[in-house]
């Protein structure tokens, strides 16, 4: 591995290495399996434990997410086509990279809000939660559902965590991450969507036909 930079610490120079977990200013003694996980690195972020920023934010293209169900299951039980108002609720969250959460409120989405708005003076929001109802149409024998998508954002950026004393070796330690979260509707052109999904019941369905309609989920006039 080739180093591609120095900086100085302590009046002396340290290689920076250019890819995966870097390390900097730490006692000459440690070695490769004293290194942390990116995992642990952002834990300590998150405790307060280590001392962190998220360097150099760059915001991606807005694009509309994956679709996923926000209401419950509308039964047909009838003999003709049923339509009813459906409540549907949905709440979308941020996570990073390696797929852990990041809160609301947390201290990881308050570093990432702080430094995209230092960046890109506007705020960056951790969580979306909205509610509202359709009216849909269902078929004799069929179930249908609301599915929704969210339009969504990613910022990638260089944590860097300081502790006051070399933890793994080195005070200092940084690496990659990409977090992704909901953004506002029309980011970039691009809105949320909802649909409507039908399918045919499976003869299990059918038999519960019954219980359905005494929950107020199910058409069976």
């Amino acid at each position: 591995m080739t180093p591609h930079r120095f900086r100085r610490h302590a009046g002396r120079f340290l290689p920076v290495a250019a890819v995966g977990v870097l390390a900097l200013a730490g006692a000459p003694s440690a070695s490769a399996d004293e290194q942390p996980t990116r995992r642990q690195l952002l834990a300590d972020c998150a405790s307060g434990l280590g001392k962190c920023t998220f360097n150099s934010p760059t915001l991606g293209k807005a694009y509309r997410g994956r679709f996923h169900k926000v209401s419950e299951n509308l039964y047909n039980c009838s003999s003709s086509h049923a339509t009813q108002s459906v409540t549907w609720r949905d709440t979308v969250g941020s996570s990073d990279s390696l797929g852990v959460s990041v809160t609301t409120g947390g201290k990881i989405a308050g570093i990432v809000d702080l430094s995209v708005t230092a960046s890109y003076n506007h705020s960056w929001s951790t969580s979306h939660s909205e509610s509202s109802s359709l009216t849909m149409t269902v078929q004799p024998g069929e179930i249908g559902w609301i599915s929704r998508a969210q339009v969504m954002r990613q910022v990638s950026g260089t944590w860097q965590t300081h502790y006051d004393s070399p933890k793994w070796g080195h005070y200092y330690w940084f690496f990659r991450d990409t977090v992704t979260s909901p953004a506002a509707n029309g980011t970039d052109g691009v809105t949320n969507a909802l649909v409507v999904n039908t399918r045919k019941m499976t003869a299990t369905e059918k038999r519960l036909c019954g219980a359905e309609a005494h929950r107020g989920r199910a058409f069976a006039r």
